[in-house]
C-alpha cells in the first residue's frame, strides 16, 4: 500500500500490534473491528477527543438500522475544511461554458463564509432550520452550504435543471427558512434565465426567504467563522432519492458520520489532499456535488463546472483537466463513451501530466473504457470505477492508491464496508451472482428519513426484503446484483428489481449495456425484462445511435450475433428497436424498473415527470407493444 492508505496502515499497525501484509488484511480487520478502525480513523486526522477508550465511544450500537455513532461528540463539518486556512492558493475554482472563472483563494474563504452566514442569520436561520437550494454548481453554491453547516442549519440542494415544481417536489417536504437561488446558468451554448422559475418556486416554499447568490460579496480579510458545535448526528444535509415512481425520499446524514466517510473514501483512497485539484463533473442534484465537497476536507482544491460536459464539443473537459492541472478527475462511463466515439485523444491532445487518477460512477464502466482511458489518456493511468450510492454519499467499493486495476472491476471493497455478494438463502457467494449486501452499519447511512418518525419508510427501502427462509431486519439490500471475485474486487451487474430472467437464467442489464455501447453506431442502449400479463417474457432492446449511423437490418443483425458471442445466447433480444432517446433520472440513471412496469401494463405506475430528463420519452415508450404471438 503507498500513499496516505499505506501511511494510515502503518500508524494503526504500530498502535495495535498488527501486521498488514496487504490491502485486503486492512480491510478483513476493519470490518471485523469497525469500532476500532473508525477511531484510527478519528485520530488519524485528529478530529478531537472522542470522551472515552472503550468502543462504545465511536459506535454505541452497532445494530442496524439503528446504529449510533459517536454518541457523546460535538463538533462541526465545517472545522475540518478552515483548518486548511491558511495555506496558499484556491479552494475553490469554479468555471463555466463561456470561460468565466471565479476564484475563492483558501486564505479568502472564511471572510465569504462568514459573509453568508450574516445573511442567513438575518433572514432568521437558526440551528436545525432548513437552507433550500436551487442552483448551478458554483463558487456561491460551496460557500452557501458551508455557511449553513457553520450555523448548524441544514442544506438541500437541487439544480435549476429542475423545473419550479420538480424542484418542490423536493424541497417543500423540508419546510426551508431560506432559499438560496441564482439568475441562471449557461448549458449547450444558450443563457438559461431562472428568475422567472426561481419567483415560482418560491411561492411553492410558504415562508421561505430568497437569498441571491448575485448578491454575495467577498466578505471582510480576516472574518472569523464561529461554528455552532452540533452532536455527530446532527442532520448536516438532505439528499433526495430519485423519486420517479413515487414522492422523493429525504436521506437525512449527519455531521460525524458524512466526516470520517469522506475523509476515508478521498483522502485514504483517494489519496487527496493539500496541492490537489479535485473535479468531479456533478450538479447539485446529484449526491456527487456533496461528495466533492470532500476535496476541501483533504486541503485539496476542489472544481466546479456549470455547463454541458460536451459543449462546445466532447473534448471540453479534457482542456479543463489541462488548464486548471487536476490530478483527480470524476466523470460518467457517458462521458468516456462520448470522447471515444467522438474520436478523441486527450492525452495527445493535452498537458494531462497533472492527473494521476481517473474516477467514474453513475452506471458501471465498461472494459472497453478502462481500456480507452490506458490508450487515449494516459497509459497506465489508475481508473477508479466507483457504486455507492445517494443512500449513504460515498461508495461501497472503488479504486484505492496502489491496488492493480483490472478492466470492467471495481478493485476494492472500501475500508470498513462489509459488502458481500449473497444468495437468495443468506448464502456468501464468491465468483457467482448474487444480491449486493452489507452487514455492518456505516457512518453515513441515513440518521433516519426526512418526515418518517417511525422509521417504517427507511426499514421497507433497505431491510425489509424477503429472503429465502423469511426477513432479516438487521441487513441492508442495497437493490443491485454483484459478483465478489476470489480477489476481493466487485463486478456491478445492474439493479436487482431489473433483473433479465430469459429461460430461468438470471443476467444484470450492464452486462447487455457493456456489449451494445461498444458496438461504434450505438450511443446508447437500453434493455428491459417485460412479464408480460398473458404469461409471456418480453426482452426488447432499444438504441440510440451517434450522428451519420444508419439503424438497419445489418446492424441488427450485428448488434444480436455481439450479444449472442460475447454474452449469452439466451439473452439475445427479441426485438432491437431504434429509439429517439433513453430516458433517465436527473442524475443519469437509466429508468429501467418504472419503464419495465409501464410496458407490462401495470395500473399502479405512476411515474413522476418531473424527475425524468426527457418527460416526452416516457409517451413514446408507453406507445411500444410487443409483437402478437
Amino acid at each position: 500500500m503507498t500513499g496516505r492508505i499505506g501511511e494510515f496502515a502503518d500508524v494503526v499497525a504500530a498502535r495495535t500490534g498488527k501486521e498488514f501484509a496487504d490491502y485486503t488484511a486492512l480491510w478483513q480487520w476493519s470490518v471485523e473491528y469497525p469500532a476500532q478502525f473508525w477511531r484510527a480513523v478519528w485520530e488519524f486526522f485528529d478530529l478531537g477527543p472522542l470522551g472515552s477508550s472503550d468502543d462504545s465511544a465511536v459506535l454505541a450500537d452497532p445494530t442496524m438500522p439503528a446504529a449510533r455513532w459517536f454518541p457523546d461528540v460535538t463538533l462541526n463539518y465545517v472545522d475540518q475544511v478552515l483548518r486548511h486556512r491558511d495555506q496558499s492558493g484556491a479552494a475553490i475554482v469554479a468555471l463555466d461554458e463561456e470561460g468565466r472563472r471565479v476564484v475563492v483563494e483558501w486564505t479568502e474563504l472564511p471572510g465569504r463564509i462568514a459573509d453568508v452566514m450574516t445573511r442567513l442569520q438575518d433572514a432568521g436561520v437558526t440551528r436545525g432550520d432548513v437552507v433550500a437550494a436551487y442552483l448551478p454548481d458554483t463558487a456561491e453554491a460551496v460557500v452557501a452550504f458551508l455557511a449553513t453547516a457553520a450555523l448548524g442549519a441544514t442544506w438541500s440542494s437541487c439544480g435549476q435543471d429542475y423545473a419550479p415544481s420538480g424542484a418542490a417536489g423536493r424541497l417543500a417536504q423540508l419546510r426551508p427558512v431560506v432559499l438560496v437561488s441564482g439568475d441562471g446558468y449557461r448549458h449547450g451554448g444558450k443563457v438559461i434565465d431562472k428568475t422567472a422559475d426561481t419567483r415560482e418556486l418560491l411561492e411553492m416554499l410558504p415562508g421561505a426567504t430568497l437569498l441571491r447568490t448575485e448578491d454575495f460579496t467577498t466578505g471582510q480579510p480576516g472574518a472569523q467563522v464561529v461554528t455552532e458545535q452540533v452532536p455527530a448526528d446532527h442532520p448536516l444535509w438532505v439528499l433526495f432519492s430519485s423519486g420517479t415512481t413515487g414522492r422523493p425520499k429525504g436521506l437525512v446524514q449527519g455531521h460525524g458520520g458524512i466526516l470520517v466517510e469522506h475523509l476515508k473514501a478521498a483522502a485514504l483512497h483517494g489519496d487527496l489532499g493539500p496541492g490537489d485539484v479535485f473535479f468531479w463533473q456533478t450538479a447539485l442534484s446529484w449526491m456527487m456535488w456533496n461528495y466533492q465537497l470532500a476535496g476541501l476536507l483533504c486541503g485539496s482544491t476542489i472544481v466546479c463546472y456549470s455547463g454541458s460536459p460536451l459543449f462546445p464539443t466532447a473534448d471540453r473537459l479534457w482542456q479543463v483537466l489541462a488548464d486548471e492541472r487536476v490530478t483527480y478527475f470524476g466523470t460518467s462511463p457517458g462521458q468516456l463513451q462520448a470522447s471515444r466515439k467522438a474520436g478523441l485523444h486527450p492525452g495527445a491532445d493535452h498537458d494531462l501530466s497533472a492527473l494521476r487518477t481517473l474516477g467514474s460512477t453513475g452506471s458501471s464502466l465498461a472494459p472497453d473504457l478502462f481500456d480507452w482511458v490506458d490508450a487515449e489518456v494516459a497509459a497506465g493511468l489508475p481508473v477508479s470505477s466507483i457504486s455507492g450510492g445517494t443512500d449513504v454519499c460515498t461508495a461501497f467499493a472503488g479504486g484505492s492508491t496502489g491496488v492493480t486495476v483490472v478492466p470492467g472491476e471495481l478493485s476494492v471493497r472500501y475500508l470498513a464496508v462489509a459488502v458481500h455478494s449473497w444468495s437468495s438463502e443468506r448464502r456468501p457467494l464468491i465468483d457467482e451472482v448474487g444480491e449486493m449486501v452489507i452487514t455492518a452499519p456505516m457512518p453515513s447511512m441515513p440518521v433516519r428519513f426526512w418526515d418518517d418518525p417511525d422509521g417504517d419508510r427507511y426499514r421497507a427501502a433497505y431491510f425489509s426484503h424477503e429472503w429465502a427462509d423469511g426477513p432479516d431486519p438487521h441487513i441492508w439490500r442495497h437493490g443491485d446484483w454483484v459478483t465478489v471475485t476470489d480477489r476481493g474486487s466487485l463486478i456491478i451487474h445492474g439493479r436487482s428489481d431489473a433483473t433479465l430472467n430469459r429461460h430461468g437464467i438470471r443476467m444484470g442489464s450492464a452486462d447487455i449495456y457493456e456489449v451494445v455501447e461498444s458496438v461504434d453506431e450505438v450511443a446508447e442502449a437500453f434493455v428491459l425484462g417485460v412479464d408480460l400479463p398473458d404469461g409471456r417474457y418480453w426482452m426488447p432492446l432499444f438504441v440510440t445511435l451517434v450522428a451519420g449511423a444508419t439503424f438497419d437490418d445489418s446492424l441488427v443483425a450485428h448488434l444480436r450475433t455481439a450479444i449472442r458471442n460475447r454474452l449469452s445466447p439466451r439473452h439475445v433480444p427479441d426485438e432491437v428497436i431504434l429509439a429517439p432517446g433513453v430516458p433517465h433520472t436527473r442524475t443519469g440513471k437509466k429508468l429501467e424498473v418504472p419503464v419495465t412496469a409501464i410496458l407490462a401494463g401495470r395500473p399502479d405506475v405512476s411515474v413522476d415527470l418531473k424527475s425524468v430528463d426527457d418527460p416526452e420519452l416516457i409517451d413514446w415508450y408507453r406507445g411500444q407493444h410487443p409483437p402478437e404471438r
